[in-house]
């Protein structure tokens, strides 16, 4: 994009600069600026990277565009060679950029929109090394999902022939500004759980903002987890919508069959409307056969052969963090699932760890965050899921995972295999005490909790 654009698309004032220079990579953090790129300064809660301009500038950023600053004559004559745009609001402006520059790549670019409770980022992992296999396909690097994350993504567009893009929220409100920038050809809902329920206040009012990715639509394409209860109701009751379901129980347009689930993998037969083929997940977990699943479809709908798809599948490779399975020197194998935590994400990592054929399962628990009213009750259910699960030793960390103990323990998990610790040192510092070689140790909460920094000390 030129300059001329940037000032077209936000509305925007240059206080200096070159209308026909091009801007071509975007940054807001002045730490890896490059040269050429332009930065655009960000205003948040705890610092205005606005006040960053001139950093940016001198680390060799070409243009920036900025809010809230007054330049004197003087300093500009220090960057007469800089392009400097002003605008009434830089979160607007990158939106408006954005949007600008997905149009540029017409109505029939095949963008894929990914939202859902949990599993957006492993689902779009996936879909993305299937479309890899015909398409330059871009994707939402690690789960840059937000109002800023998803212009920043866009950004990003260049020689590319399609892109995967995750959208999440914790309000209503906020997928319907996403959908409208990205304007997705298909879109995908992994499932309706309870995350951010304390900000929405039920499943119902979760499902109403996971359908705003329908608002930015030309032509509304849905793919849906058909074993969802609440999605499983929608696509009843709304057979107007072009709609493609794929599912284990609930007969679905996908399904997977003859499910083997290994320690690090899992294979299924994929009956896709009849025709029926082999597929290898290279990650364990009942949950990322419907991943799997998922990305057939979209795959399907893409274009792609029945190999592409499998070999996309079979070769996909996970964001960090999630599932990051580490076998350390002493015969410990760390499952490292510790970026974000509902009631869902616990269930499936917990099934996961059950079906380890490790000597001893070891779940490292925290709070899973943004519950409000329904934090005690959902902390409870996962100490019965502990339980249902039949794991060895449960060890809890933070001020709802204390309900998970007391729960396990009242779900009838032995008092001597429950331990909670008011202080995180603590807790790394018994696992080194009680580790054995043979053991599976899963760490699970919501990012907040930093269980991530255990798991690279161990």
């Amino acid at each position: 994009m030129k300059v001329k654009e940037i000032i077209q698309a936000t509305k925007g004032e240059l206080i200096q600069g070159n209308l026909e220079d091009n801007c071509e990579n975007f940054s807001k953090d002045t730490r890896i600026i490059n040269q050429g790129d332009t930065y655009i300064g960000i205003k948040g809660e705890n610092f205005d990277g606005n006040l960053l301009w001139e950093e940016s500038l001198k680390k060799g950023a070409k243009t920036v565009i900025l809010q809230g600053i007054d330049f004197e004559k003087q300093i500009l004559e220090l960057y007469k060679d800089k392009n400097i745009i002003k605008v009434k609001d830089t979160i607007k402006a990158i939106a408006d950029i954005a949007l600008y520059k997905r149009n540029l790549y017409g109505n029939d670019f095949p963008i894929v929109g990914i939202t859902g409770s949990v599993g957006k980022t492993s689902t779009k992992d996936i879909i993305a090394s299937v479309l890899s296999q015909k398409y330059k396909t871009l994707k939402t690097q690690g789960n840059y999902n937000n109002t800023i994350g998803v212009p920043f993504t866009i950004f990003n567009l260049k020689d590319h022939e399609a892109a995967v893009i995750e959208m999440g929220m914790d309000q209503l409100g906020q997928i319907s500004k996403l959908t409208k920038i990205a304007r997705p050809k298909i879109s995908v809902i992994t499932n309706i759980g309870t995350s951010h329920i304390g900000n929405l206040g039920s499943r119902e009012n979760i499902l109403k903002a996971k359908l705003e990715i329908l608002e930015g639509m030309d032509k509304k394409v849905l793919v849906i987890n058909n074993d969802n209860d609440l999605l499983h109701d929608f696509y009843l009751k709304n057979k107007d919508i072009e709609m493609y379901t794929y599912g284990i129980n609930n007969k679905s347009d996908v399904m997977a069959e003859d499910i083997i689930l290994n320690n690090n993998e899992s294979e299924f037969t994929c009956n896709f409307k009849g025709k029926k083929f082999k597929v290898k997940v290279p990650v364990g977990g009942t949950h990322f056969v419907y991943n799997a699943l998922c990305a057939a479809i979209v795959g399907d709908l893409l274009g792609l052969t029945i190999e592409q798809i499998q070999k996309g599948i079979e070769t996909f490779e996970l964001t960090k963090k999630r599932m990051d399975i580490t076998q350390l020197d002493n015969g410990v194998t760390i499952i490292n699932d510790s970026y974000n935590a509902s009631l869902e994400s616990m269930q499936a990592s917990l099934k996961y760890l059950s079906g380890l054929d490790n000597n001893r399962k070891i779940a490292v628990l925290g709070d899973m965050l943004e519950l409000g009213d329904y934090s005690k009750e959902l902390h409870e259910r996962v100490g019965e899921e502990v339980v249902k699960n039949n794991i060895d030793l449960l060890l809890c960390y933070g001020e709802n995972a204390r309900f998970i103990a007391e729960s396990a323990g009242k779900h009838g998990m032995e008092k001597n295999n429950i331990y909670y610790f008011e202080e995180k040192k603590d807790l790394e510092k018994f696992i080194k005490q009680i580790w054995e070689s043979g053991d599976a140790i899963l760490f699970k909460a919501s990012n907040g909790m930093k269980f991530f920094e255990i798991v690279e000390k161990l």
